[in-house]
């Protein structure tokens, strides 16, 4: 009788699947939810990565990706106020601004407005805030003799260690000035190899000293991979007065140090957990600082698993922190002020899933398992229209989702550069000026917007973007060599202006009025391949309006910085990000002593014009304030008169967040961000309970239509028995 059971079994699995369909709409939770059922309503932030970070050591990170998790446990001296615009630094560990204090080479004391060239040394003065103290750490652990626990670890005791959390023990002690000593010393560590060590040899008094003294005396050490104690190497241009209380010396007059402080490579870092993480038990289970950082931040690093996900949890130990209490009226519109003076930080934890595919990572998105994306060109349209006048907005379908857009200027440039000192498009004459603003005009950089980075910029109108001191919006901030302002807003000149512009360049429609023959302009890129065909050719016909031949000469970027190098071009472009949020940083890209011919500087287009230079050096140095905005001003006439530059667009990030996701301020170089933002995470499990019930009807169908399929042959097969038995 095995048919007989067959069925029976049949009829089992069908009970059993209805009964399961019943059941399981009791449940709030989505069947697809990816993470543990007990997490649905937990105060986590779900995110992804790609790929994993490289360096989580504050000497040797230097990018966005890994900035996103090391900002949120190490914290410098400084950093940015989350809603102040243009960035604005202010005390983070510190206990207020550090106060500078300018000496002659005797050492006597300066007046604030000293001549830049009498300084021979800035002093900054540093107070800690007191009771600050790191995460709980096995590096910190001690017996109840004052001995480091785990600072000795024998084959035995690391049996069964293969992660931080492991360990049984942990401890923490105070910030103090101390671990910024150490931490300065570390970027120019014979092991480590930090990336601004050359640049702050020749800023911090002593520090090229103690490089060179350090790096030989590792390069006759026996052991290459253990820990070489740099405590003891001296540092004279750093005096720790106290605890609490440090100086930082630098050579000369450079104000720009304070942004670097605002930076993770001036986080301290305690020599205990150095020490611990150089041991060979560790090192050989990929146990190091570069994997799990340790410091006083609003998070510690619970899991770092590159290969699955890398999770942040709530510090204990931070100290108090606070939610900013003043914004603009549109901070306040935005919901932004919401939960101003509340304590820091909001999340109680950050979970971040490997995520390797744009088009899975977008589906999670929409279904409310990530609480943000960004836009990748697989899924924009999807996600955005444009208005009439261009701007973006959401697609119905995201609105009805409750989802939000955010865009952001970045504090970054790319732009057209013409070579100085060619002999066509170079000079400083009127007429070689007059060709370039001529070219500038036709060169349509909104409709590059549009067609190539989907929208995803805004114009630039001279050499700073917005967010950087000296910007200025509206009218008063237009070229007005290229733009007329209409209509409360920029457009572009007429091509007829930019005709006769060419005509009296000595170029009418485009031919050379001296040989007869058509203006032929070079143009090189390395761009390559079929991705990049239909924007050179946009090019072309830009150029083509005015009458112009563009050639197009690609070559790999090793060939294309070599002509750079050498000045042997005439058109290119370039991009530039900004180290920190100064004009000094934009500014220094056109001024003639940092030129890339003969000086082997960032001025690719080897722009020099004496009066801009003069006007640079009286700026660089200066605070912000109406002296200085009056001398950036004058820069930025200069340079639009000049046109060294097509001055292109300011890049935009768009980023898509859940209605749930609070608190998400437009401010990238707050880096450390985390901490202000919120998750109403009772809302997201109702939204996701709603976007994910599941669909049962097919498989109830399925069902139906098996049953349909198989009674005829069970009908007759027992009426097959009864036959026989009759």
């Amino acid at each position: 009788m095995p048919s007989v059971k067959l069925f029976r079994l049949f009829f089992c699995i069908l009970g059993i699947c209805s009964s399961y369909i019943l059941t399981s709409g009791c449940s709030e939770q989505p069947l697809n939810d990816p993470y543990p059922i007990n997490q649905s309503e937990q105060n986590i932030l779900y995110t992804a990565f790609s790929e994993r970070p490289k360096h989580l050591d504050p000497a040797r990170s230097y990018s966005e990706d890994e900035a996103r998790y090391i900002a949120q446990i190490y914290e410098p001296l400084l950093q940015y106020n989350y809603l102040k615009k243009p960035f604005t630094l202010e005390p983070l560990t510190a206990s207020d601004m550090p106060k500078v204090v300018y000496y002659d080479r005797d050492m006597n004391v300066l007046p604030e407005n000293a001549p830049d060239a009498s300084i021979a040394f800035s002093e900054y003065d540093i107070q800690l805030k007191p009771g600050i103290r790191y995460q709980p750490h096995p590096a910190f652990a001690k017996t109840q003799d004052d001995q480091f626990r785990y600072h000795n670890l024998t084959a035995d005791a690391l049996e069964g260690i293969k992660t931080i959390a492991d360990f049984p023990e942990t401890g923490y002690r105070e910030l103090t000035a101390e671990d910024y000593l150490y931490g300065i010393k570390r970027l120019v560590h014979p092991q480590l190899h930090s990336p601004i060590g050359d640049l702050m040899q020749e800023h911090i008094v002593g520090m090229k000293k103690l490089s060179d003294q350090a790096a030989s005396d590792f390069k006759s050490s026996q052991d290459k991979s253990g820990f070489f104690d740099i405590r003891n190497y001296s540092l004279d241009g750093v005096t720790v007065i106290d605890p609490h209380h440090f100086k930082i010396r630098l050579i000369g007059k450079y104000p720009q140090f304070r942004y670097w402080l605002a930076m993770t490579f001036f986080s301290p870092v305690p020599w205990e957990a150095d020490q611990f993480y150089k041991q060979k038990g560790l090192i050989a289970k990929n146990i190091s600082l570069d994997w799990y950082p340790v410091g006083t931040g609003p998070y510690l690093m619970e899991e770092n698993n590159p290969n699955r996900r890398i999770v942040l949890a709530r510090n204990p130990n931070y100290h108090d922190d606070f939610y900013p209490n003043v914004g603009s009226p549109e901070d306040a519109k935005a919901g932004l002020l919401n939960d101003a003076g509340k304590k820091l930080p909001f999340i109680d934890k950050v979970v971040s899933i490997l995520e390797k595919e744009t088009i899975p990572y977008w589906n999670k998105f929409l279904q409310g398992f990530f609480d943000a994306s960004g836009l990748a060109s697989d899924n924009f349209d999807q996600a955005i229209s444009f208005a009439g006048q261009g701007g973006p907005e959401l697609t119905p379908d995201m609105k009805d989702k409750g989802i939000r857009l955010d865009t952001e200027v970045e504090a970054s440039i790319f732009y057209m550069g013409f070579n100085m000192l060619d002999p066509v498009v170079g000079g400083y004459g009127e007429a070689q000026s007059k060709l370039r603003r001529a070219i500038a005009i036709a060169v349509d950089y909104d409709e590059f917007i549009s067609i190539f980075a989907n929208g995803r910029g805004i114009v630039a109108q001279g050499v700073l973007p917005p967010g950087i001191f000296g910007y200025q919006e509206g009218e008063a901030g237009i070229n007005p060599y290229v733009f007329d302002w209409k209509d409360g807003r920029p457009k572009r000149k007429s091509l007829d202006e930019a005709k006769k512009l060419l005509a009296e360049a000595g170029y009418p429609n485009g031919v050379d009025e001296k040989t007869g023959k058509p203006l032929v302009l070079y143009y090189d890129v390395t761009a390559a391949g079929a991705d990049s065909k239909s924007s050179l050719n946009w090019y072309r016909k830009q150029f083509a309006k005015l009458g112009i031949q563009l050639v197009l000469r690609t070559t790999d970027y090793n060939q294309f910085q070599q002509k750079i190098a050498s000045g042997n071009m005439q058109l290119y472009t370039w991009g530039w990000n900004a180290d920190y949020p100064d004009p000094e940083n934009f500014f220094f890209l056109l001024n003639g002593p940092n030129a890339k011919v003969g000086s082997g500087g960032e001025n690719a287009s080897n722009y020099k014009n004496a009066e801009f230079d003069q006007l640079f050096e009286r700026m660089r140095n200066m605070e912000d304030g109406p002296e200085r905005q009056a001398i950036i001003e004058q820069m930025q006439d200069i340079v639009r008169k000049d046109s060294p530059w097509l001055f292109g667009y300011y890049p935009m990030k768009f980023a898509l967040y859940h209605d749930w996701y609070k608190n998400i301020a437009p401010n990238m170089m707050a880096r450390n961000r985390t901490k202000y933002q919120r998750i109403d995470a009772a809302e997201r499990a109702t939204q996701r309970a709603a976007w994910n019930k599941p669909i049962y009807w097919p498989l109830l169908l399925g069902l139906v239509l098996l049953i349909v399929v198989v009674m005829p042959a069970w009908l007759s097969y027992r009426k097959r028995q009864r036959g026989k038995a009759l």
